[in-house]
């Protein structure tokens, strides 16, 4: 497994979009929202990184830490 968390907080949220800490766990709360509609198990206060990057950016992958991340199709 890679050194690069499963999951990603609202503060590294907020960090990436440069917006504020609050908006980052209301990103959170929506996410969750629609992965525990699809049936998935969540994580208060964090979702998955993946699933994060293919709702905002459009991409499939992202691999390596999140400093020096690449992303991959």
């Amino acid at each position: 497994m890679s050194s690069t968390s499963l999951f990603i907080k609202a503060a590294e949220i907020a960090d990436v979009m440069g917006k504020s800490k609050s908006y980052g766990y209301k990103v959170v709360r929506e996410l969750n929202k629609e992965l525990s509609e699809k049936g998935y198990m969540i994580v208060e206060g964090q979702t998955n990184r993946q699933y994060f990057y293919e709702r905002f950016y459009g991409l499939l992958q992202v691999k390596g830490d999140s400093e020096n991340a690449s992303v991959s199709k």
